[in-house]
């Protein structure tokens, strides 16, 4: 079993030791947007949704899924988060909101989890906030677009 990084003697899950590796800035940015009837798009940015202002819950529920994510995800390291942030870009014509989100940490371990984290529940956040309105919404292409830092160096998907 030694060619598997998160499998112990025994064949069972453990958590890789990070403790040998250098400390270094790190960066990952992830992206992913969520489709809606335009009707609700516009609820959205008129301050209109009986839930209240979607995107600055959302904002705040997608830096707290970043900081959350070694409690949900089972292999990731509790890394210390040095900075978080989210921006929603709305697009009417296709009924998109797309989001980014950038998290930075300087440690032993990337923060590519925790960027997708956050876009996944900024997203989810968006959804149970407009759902009584509609249930035609759908989550879509959560990714890592950019890395940087670490062993593996600088990472950018290419379109």
């Amino acid at each position: 079993m030694a060619e598997f990084t998160h499998i112990n003697e025994e064949g069972r899950a453990k958590m890789v030791d990070v403790s040998e590796k250098i400390d270094t800035n790190r960066e990952a940015i992830a992206c992913g947007s969520i489709f809606m009837q335009p009707s609700t798009l516009a609820k959205i940015k008129e301050g209109k949704m009986k839930k209240g202002d979607v995107l600055s819950v959302a904002q705040v529920a997608g830096i707290m899924g970043s900081k959350k994510t070694s409690e949900l995800i089972p292999m990731c390291h509790n890394i210390f988060i040095t900075g978080s942030d989210i921006h929603f870009e709305l697009k009417e014509e296709t009924g998109e909101i797309y989001m980014e989100a950038r998290v930075k940490s300087t440690g032993k371990t990337g923060v590519e989890m925790e960027a997708l984290m956050a876009v996944t529940t900024a997203a989810l956040t968006i959804y149970d906030m407009c759902k009584a309105v509609d249930k035609e919404m759908y989550i879509h292409q959560i990714y890592l677009l950019e890395k940087r830092g670490g062993k593996s160096g600088h990472y950018k998907k290419q379109k």
